[in-house]
């Protein structure tokens, strides 16, 4: 059976629809307030369109505080830039649509930015936009695992080679699946007991019918857990398997090995934010849409 197949908005239906800034600003109020303008600041939806300035209100409940005035991009990814919101869209629409990512040098090549910095910020203010720390918790059957971002230490220079396991040296990315739903993934210090548990009860929920795991010795303390064991050649036990994890797992690191070569140990949680929030819209087409409202 062949995979489904989710279209999404081509290059010349964005081009159509955002000819210039204000269609953008028209859909960003859209997205950001489908319910209809309210403050930012307090929340009041008794606001008034200012005169003489389009896209800002005032709000009324905040004038006994010397008034407020805002703009649609206020409290956004796009407040206070110089660069046209157009030009943001665009660079969220390539974002998106690389299924295995972007790289900041390549947006710096396409969009014709004056310095790399430029788009190197703008991808990492994206990126951050995406991230979602309100996600709803995992329900049915969950994969559970863990994985190491970093390269083999048998390629690091000498003075950079460390002591211990595979994993020694590298950074740990620890990940929730739900069948045939989202992924909740998160960069922990330590792939401990404690931290692993505690990832656990923020990212599933108690009603969860079963959690199927490897035999790492973290996970033993879980309820309704089932495991295989990878070291003895043990990957399917009926509905017990980290297929569906594992296969994220194999996107993340073939998008930073084929895209973005290396990712830093400070910028990696915006990385994985970004593949969270493609792999979570993939059957939505308008994740363009979802993506603006989040940011």
């Amino acid at each position: 059976m062949c995979a489904k197949f989710t279209q999404q908005m081509t290059v010349s239906q964005f081009e159509k629809l955002f000819p210039d800034d204000d269609p953008c600003k028209q859909y960003l109020v859209a997205r950001r307030w489908p319910k209809g303008v309210c403050c930012p600041r307090c929340g009041n939806q008794n606001v008034h369109p200012v005169a003489n300035r389009s896209f800002h209100w005032q709000c009324t409940k905040c004038v006994s505080k010397g008034g407020y005035r805002f703009s649609v991009l206020v409290g956004t990814i796009f407040e206070n830039t110089n660069v046209p919101l157009k030009t943001w869209f665009k660079v969220i629409y390539l974002m998106l649509t690389s299924k295995k990512g972007i790289s900041a040098l390549q947006i710096h090549r396409t969009m014709g930015f004056g310095s790399y910095s430029t788009a190197h910020y703008m991808c990492h203010r994206i990126r951050a936009g995406l991230s979602d720390p309100n996600f709803r918790k995992l329900m049915g059957i969950v994969e559970v695992d863990e994985t190491y971002i970093g390269g083999k230490n048998r390629n690091r220079h000498w003075d950079k080679r460390t002591e211990g396991t595979g994993g020694e040296g590298k950074e740990t990315v620890f990940g929730a699946a739900e069948r045939k739903g989202n992924i909740v993934a998160r960069v922990i210090e330590h792939a401990d007991t404690a931290t692993l548990n505690a990832f656990i009860r923020e990212a599933i929920s108690e009603k969860v019918s079963l959690v199927a795991t490897d035999e790492h010795p973290g996970y033993r303390r879980l309820k309704t857990h089932r495991s295989v064991r990878h070291t003895a050649g043990q990957y399917v036990d009926g509905v017990v398997h980290t297929q569906t994890i594992d296969g994220f797992w194999s996107l993340l690191k073939r998008g930073i090995m084929g895209s973005f070569h290396k990712v830093s140990r400070k910028y990696l949680p915006l990385y994985v934010a970004e593949f969270e929030f493609r792999y979570n819209n993939r059957n939505n087409a308008d994740i363009f849409g979802a993506a603006i409202a989040r940011c």
